[in-house]
């Protein structure tokens, strides 16, 4: 198990490897850990904590939210606030940004955050997760919404927190992308998937097959030659998987492969895609291509976006290189 390296361990060696490192990206990790732990025994519980079931509320996107959604929420806001590291956080259930109180030090970093992706699974016990981005912070004084608007390019780190059988954070600081394993017994992550690598080549795709009807040409292009099979163009039989969970899809294309779209939506009005570029899409296509993978709309490479807002939605195609290039240029082809 590697030697049980830390997660503590992990951030402070690859800390020390940077001439000028000030400690504070690992300071800000350690406290990113914390919370994700707290909301692991909440999720693990379940029912116990009565934290299941609708809050009978909805949040900025208009989906209907869950209990743990505002308390994992709370619990991200309430552990990263104090610790001097940020100077602002952005949530996908919070309409604005959100001011680090008065009373505690300003740093800066920037951390944007989906506390509790995949939500609609809680209740029928399947996997959930979190997804954090951190960016630098370039505002002289308090943060305001633009400074938030920065290229996927730009990000200091990336990451997401898997809650399933067991409990896994995904992370990258742009140098490559390790996975870490909470070890219940003693509270810490520990190093478990040293170098995640995504092979280039794969016979599996996850897309929600119930919206067939409004793909547009080159995504049902791409999925009619895989439902062929071996009698098709692509000469193989392809799987199909479809969780409803961002993590949980990531998760399983860093350790055996895969394509994941939510591509775009011609039904009326026009959508610009379902998932959230600053704190989904993004921090994603970071990890993505930090394993040897690749992330696009289709259109354009996912972290070339100069976002317009914190909750921009885009339509998303990630996963094993080979595959995703080729959905891109029958999206090229269609265009000609």
């Amino acid at each position: 198990m590697n030697n049980n390296v830390s997660l503590s361990q992990f951030i402070l060696e690859q800390q020390r490897s940077l001439k000028d490192a000030s400690g504070t990206l690992s300071l800000l990790l350690k406290d990113i850990a914390t919370a994700c732990k707290k909301i692991s025994h909440l999720v693990n519980r379940g029912e116990l904590m009565n934290v299941l079931g609708s809050a009978e509320s909805e949040n900025i996107h208009g989906e209907v939210q869950k209990k743990l959604d505002i308390i994992t929420n709370n619990i991200m806001i309430d552990t990263l606030n104090w610790g001097g590291s940020l100077a602002g956080m952005a949530s996908e259930e919070d309409d604005e940004i959100i001011a680090i109180p008065t009373q505690y030090p300003k740093g800066k970093y920037l951390a944007l955050f989906d506390p509790l992706d995949g939500s609609s699974n809680i209740d029928v016990n399947l996997a959930v997760g979190t997804i954090f981005s951190i960016l630098h912070s370039h505002a002289d004084d308090e943060p305001k919404t633009e400074d938030f608007l920065q290229k996927g390019c730009d990000q200091v780190c990336a990451g997401f927190v898997l809650y399933g059988p067991s409990t896994l954070m995904v992370l990258t600081t742009g140098n490559g992308v390790n996975g870490f394993t909470l070890d219940q017994d003693i509270g810490e992550f520990i190093l478990t998937h040293p170098n995640m690598r995504i092979p280039e080549n794969s016979s599996e795709f996850a897309i929600n097959m119930s919206n067939q009807r409004f793909w547009e040409a080159p995504v049902q292009r791409y999925i009619n030659e895989c439902l062929q099979g071996s009698e098709g163009p692509r000469g193989k039989n392809f799987n199909m998987r479809w969780i409803a969970s961002l993590v949980a899809e990531v998760y399983r294309i860093l350790t055996r492969g895969g394509v994941f779209m939510y591509p775009l939506d011609l039904r009326k009005p026009l959508t610009e895609g379902r998932l959230r570029i600053m704190y989904e899409a993004n921090p994603m296509a970071f990890i993505i291509e930090q394993a040897g993978g690749s992330c696009s709309t289709g259109r354009e490479r996912m972290l070339d976006i100069k976002p317009t807002s914190i909750h921009q939605r885009v339509p998303v195609i990630l996963g094993s290189k080979n595959e995703v290039e080729r959905i891109v240029a029958y999206h090229q082809e269609s265009t000609h």
